[in-house]
C-alpha cells in the first residue's frame, strides 16, 4: 500500500485525509477503506481530502473508479464532500457528474473550508443537497 489514510471524527462527519502516491489502485482502495470505516462507525457524511502526489489519472480511469465506487457505496452516504488539492482541469467535476448520475450525494470543492460549510449545511441555501457539476451550464 503506497498511501496513508488518516480519519478524524468530527461532530457531524468523518474527515479523511489521504497522502501518498496517485494511482488508480490507491484511489479505489482508499475509497473502499473510507466506505468501510463510515459503515462501521454509522457515519453517513464524509469529507475526503485527497493529497496524492504524481501524475493525474486519465478520464477512463476516473470514470471506472467513480462508476464502480458509486455502485458499492449506494445507500450508505447522505453527503460526500471531496477536495483534491492537486486536481488539474475539469476531471474532478467529471467524476462528480458520473457519481451524481448514479445517485451518489457527492460534491467537489477546491477548499476544505468550502467543503465543511457544505457538509454542515451552511452553504446549501435551502436547495437540494447535491447537483451535477454541469447543472448550471446551458444545454444545447
Amino acid at each position: 500500500m503506497s498511501y496513508k489514510l488518516t480519519i478524524t471524527q468530527k461532530p457531524a462527519y468523518l474527515h479523511a485525509i489521504i497522502t501518498g502516491v496517485n494511482s488508480k489502485e490507491n484511489v479505489a482502495r482508499y475509497l473502499e477503506d473510507i466506505r468501510r470505516e463510515c459503515t462501521s462507525r454509522g457515519c453517513s457524511r464524509v469529507l475526503i481530502e485527497e493529497r496524492l502526489e504524481g501524475p493525474r489519472l486519465g478520464t477512463m480511469e476516473v470514470y471506472e473508479i467513480a462508476a464502480k465506487g458509486s455502485y458499492r457505496a449506494l445507500g450508505i452516504f447522505n453527503a460526500i464532500a471531496y477536495v483534491d488539492v492537486n486536481a488539474e482541469g475539469d476531471l474532478m467535476e467529471f467524476a462528480e457528474t458520473v457519481a451524481v448520475n448514479r445517485s451518489m450525494p457527492v460534491k467537489v470543492f477546491s477548499s476544505v473550508s468550502d467543503a465543511e460549510k457544505w457538509l454542515l449545511g451552511e452553504d446549501r441555501g435551502g436547495t437540494q443537497e447535491y447537483t451535477p457539476a454541469d447543472a448550471d451550464k446551458p444545454r444545447r
